[in-house]
């Protein structure tokens, strides 16, 4: 049998010695890399430093080195810059402006990593982490300055490849983002933001199991990041692995006990996790969940697949409320294009304008748009897209049909409530974006 490698003992590590340098922070981060275990590991050795910490127990400021940086790397970024704000050597201040920037306090990030620079930081770390906060910001031409300043073996780093992408898709250049993370994710293969982004994409393209796929690989790096655990805890929760989907959102609640929205999720989860499912092969879900199939779940030629991205289209439900003519009025999208589309649809028993052939949905006759002003009847021409919602609910108002603000107000929130994976916490959310225009769900 192969001899087991023992895993590296970060008590040994954080408690038992008493130097924090970056030698000790590679080590954290190749600990980390070992197993999931490690990462419990590393809780239980920042619960000893808090105990020791209060207790007085060893040097203050050592202690909270340690800690500040074993709480980054949990994730826990407000307790990292607690401690770390009143370290002064270059690894606090560095580690520091880290954590300011994952909490979206850019400026006070750049204060940190320019202290930092000044007590001997490596500069191009310092500089790549600078062009981050600075993007946070909404300084893009200072961003890419800073990059441009960094020296050409560095301009080769996935590190630089993420930057510079994020940069990019900040001002909605999305294609050249993701040429940007996938050079990024070949320099390095573990690298969590590009990851994220990719992951991402996919998650708004509707590819579940790579976007399911990329999110993973992000969490095996540290620092765990909520966006990618709540993300990732949605997405589980649409392919049905509800079990999967609790114990990503109590891996959240661990690093934030208050996080509401976790704890809401994980709510929704452990009642779907009961709910026993039945099994009707002609009923409406069923066919439902055939017009909600990616239309990059099937073979198609390049040319069809750009001109369906080009025109929105995302799953077979949205060929169906497409005609011919529209298809054809798009650039690039010819006979060939038509007849491979067709096929599609023929072999899940469904066409083209089949969409548009279902009975209008009638307003509930408590909803009268002439009883409203004019700004409100506005208001009801809108796309729902325009709410910014979340994913989750963003997949919800696609698999009931909802395209306008008005035919949102036309649903009480128990009808909400019965589509698949709607919970309480999309409620609430749908509930608020209304607010924010002054109108109500009906019935509310």
């Amino acid at each position: 049998m192969p001899e087991t490698i023992p895993l590296i003992n970060l008590q040994s590590l954080l408690i038992e010695r008493d130097e924090m340098n970056a030698g000790v922070v590679s080590q954290i981060r190749s600990a980390l890399a070992e197993s999931p275990s490690q990462f419990r590991a590393l809780r239980d050795v920042a619960d000893k430093l808090e105990s020791a910490l209060a207790q007085g127990k060893g040097d203050p400021t050592k202690l909270g080195l340690k800690l500040g940086i074993a709480s980054f790397f949990l994730g826990r970024m407000e307790r990292a810059v607690e401690l770390l704000k009143h370290g002064k050597t270059a690894l606090a201040l560095f580690y520091q402006g880290q954590a300011l920037t994952e909490m979206a306090k850019h400026d006070e990030a750049l204060k940190a990593l320019d202290a930092a620079a000044k007590s001997g930081y490596a500069a191009s770390e310092v500089l790549l982490h600078k062009a981050s906060a600075q993007r946070g910001l909404g300084r893009y031409d200072e961003a890419i300055q800073t990059l441009n300043s960094l020296d050409p073996y560095v301009k080769k780093s996935a590190e630089y490849l993420f930057q510079y992408g994020s940069i990019q898709l900040a001002r909605g250049n999305k294609e050249e983002a993701i040429e940007c993370f996938e050079k990024a994710i070949a320099a390095d293969p573990r690298h969590p933001g590009a990851l994220f982004h990719l992951a991402f994409q996919n998650d708004l393209q509707g590819n579940d199991d790579d976007a399911i796929s990329l999110y993973e690989r992000a969490l095996q790096v540290p620092p765990a990041r909520l966006g990618t655990l709540i993300n990732l805890g949605i997405l589980y929760e649409d392919v049905g692995r509800y079990d999967r989907a609790c114990a990503v959102y109590r891996e959240i609640l661990e690093i934030q006990p208050d996080h509401q929205r976790a704890r809401m999720f994980l709510a929704d989860a452990s009642a779907s996790l009961d709910q026993v499912v039945v099994d009707d092969t002609e009923s409406p879900e069923k066919y439902n969940a055939v017009l909600d199939l990616p239309v990059t779940d099937f073979e198609l030629s390049v040319r069809s697949r750009n001109c369906l991205k080009r025109m929105n289209i995302r799953s077979l439900g949205d060929l169906t409320r497409c005609t011919e003519q529209q298809l054809l009025t798009s650039k690039n999208f010819g006979e060939t294009s038509l007849h491979e589309i067709k096929a599609i649809l023929t072999m899940k028993g469904l066409r083209l304008g089949q969409g548009l052939e279902v009975q209008p949905k009638r307003a509930h006759p408590a909803f009268n748009p002439d009883e409203f002003s004019p700004a409100e009847q506005a208001l009801f021409s809108k796309a729902v897209s325009e709410l910014n919602l979340s994913v989750r609910s963003r997949k919800c108002m696609n698999r009931l049909g909802i395209a306008t603000i008005g035919e949102l107000v036309q649903h009480s929130g128990d009808e909400l409530l019965e589509c698949k994976n709607f919970g309480v916490t999309s409620l609430v959310e749908i509930r608020g974006k209304l607010k924010e225009l002054n109108l109500k769900l009906r019935g509310d």
